[in-house]
């Protein structure tokens, strides 16, 4: 149990540096296409920003503002919520 226990901790330590490069930020701007296949809204900003699998798209166009919060992960800007702005 205590081996068990000290490569946990070994192995936690080890990839504590990687959490570092996840980076969260928001941005607003206005949506210029959504891609329900792909699961991705660009935005007027030039990004694209890649929507979970449980995503609701409802109600997002081209042309609507909005303010996303996301996280960069491996390059992605990977959405983690998403308010429309009137």
């Amino acid at each position: 149990m205590r081996f068990a226990i000290s490569a946990l901790l070994g192995v936690s330590a080890m990839l504590a540096p990687f959490a570092s490069w996840a980076q969260s930020a928001d941005v607003e701007a206005t949506i210029t296409d959504v891609s329900t296949a792909q699961l991705t809204i660009s935005l007027d900003d030039g990004k694209v920003y890649q929507a979970p699998s449980e995503f609701n798209f409802e109600g997002l166009e081209s042309g609507v503002k909005v303010l996303v919060f996301y996280t960069e992960v491996d390059g992605k800007r990977m959405i983690n919520d998403l308010e429309l702005i009137n």
